[in-house]
């Protein structure tokens, strides 16, 4: 375990509820595949958290950072995003700089997909879930996170500029269903006013913004029991499809 695995270990708990989710989600789907080491490929991943220590084996894929709106919201794949990578996660085996709907990944390659929060900013959605479907071995799965679209509607004022949709739970569904044998979909994570605190990030010097933060996640966690059929109020929706 590198320092920055372990500083993520013992900060996990008052993360943002997202991250918590996801990983718990992550580490259970491990333990039922009932297999020595998953080869798992984590899309979208560059910096991502949610990979961090896992027992498997992790390649990160994802596109190059081309543009001006990328590098603002951090997006893609640079020089020194990678050389940072390799120095501070030791379960990376791999890194694939390409387009998922470009993909040049072999049929069955990997035991399951990862796919955090990027299905939003693809146009050509139906191709992607395609290719993600066609990487991942027969009895293996992919777990997908995104906005939720039946409350958090992506247009106005407050458009995020590098989403292309927001799903209601009945249209991710469907899309996955045209690849996978079975599809859950679920809501999660209560926003309001405590999950905007804890996104806002940790600054030492900023001791009254870095309380805010931790309170922030802390409440929105015990905010978040139990919102998995409430459409209403919750930010993310969270699938689990199955080969």
């Amino acid at each position: 375990m590198t320092k920055y695995e372990f500083f993520r270990w013992i900060t996990y708990p008052v993360m943002p509820v997202i991250l918590i989710t996801v990983r718990n989600d992550i580490k259970s789907l491990i333990r039922r595949s009932n297999k020595e080491k998953l080869k798992i490929l984590d899309v979208g991943g560059r910096k991502s958290p949610y990979t961090i220590n896992l027992n498997a084996h992790i390649t990160l894929q994802d596109i190059p950072q081309e543009s001006e709106t990328q590098e603002q919201l951090n997006l893609g794949f640079t020089e020194d995003i990678l050389r940072s990578i390799k120095k501070k996660r030791s379960n990376i085996k791999d890194v694939i700089i390409e387009d998922m709907t470009q993909s040049t990944i072999k049929n069955g390659t990997y035991n399951a997909i990862v796919s955090v929060e990027v299905i939003e900013h693809v146009r050509e959605d139906d191709l992607f879930v395609k290719n993600i479907s066609k990487a991942i071995k027969n009895d293996g799965w992919a777990y997908f996170t995104t906005p939720n679209g039946d409350f958090i509607k992506n247009e106005g004022p407050n458009k995020n500029p590098d989403h292309v949709r927001h799903y209601t739970k009945e249209e991710l569904k469907k899309l996955l269903e045209k690849y996978f044998k079975k599809v859950e979909v679920k809501y999660a994570v209560k926003t309001g006013k405590y999950r905007l605190w804890g996104l806002k990030s940790f600054k030492k010097q900023k001791p009254i913004s870095l309380f805010k933060s931790l309170l922030g996640n802390l409440v929105n966690r015990i905010q978040s029991y139990n919102v998995h059929n409430k459409s209403k109020g919750t930010a993310h929706l969270v699938a689990v499809a199955y080969k």
